[in-house]
């Protein structure tokens, strides 16, 4: 099971996402907020979509808008866009 340990506002609608794997990605929300449903129209106010947090190693807001872990890893996975940080060396 994937979790999202941390979660880290970048720019626009991009949050960069670190997993219980040891993969690091940036979810970009934009095709998201272009639909227009009730759960994600609060999160085009960039101040309320900065206002983000984790439980139980989801993606959450406020509202109850709750954005699946493992959803989102397999969406970046598809993409290319998962990758481990590199070590740095002592």
């Amino acid at each position: 099971m994937i979790d999202i340990l941390n979660a880290e506002y970048v720019r626009d609608y991009i949050i960069e996402l670190e997993f219980s794997d040891g993969n690091v990605g940036c979810y970009d929300l934009n095709s998201i907020l272009q639909k227009n449903i009730v759960l994600t129209n609060p999160l085009k106010n960039k101040e309320y979509f900065k206002d983000f947090f984790l439980e139980n190693g989801a993606l959450c807001w406020k509202n109850g808008l709750e954005l699946a872990p493992m959803s989102i890893y397999l969406r970046l996975q598809e993409a290319g866009k998962l990758s481990r940080p590199s070590q740095i060396a002592a």
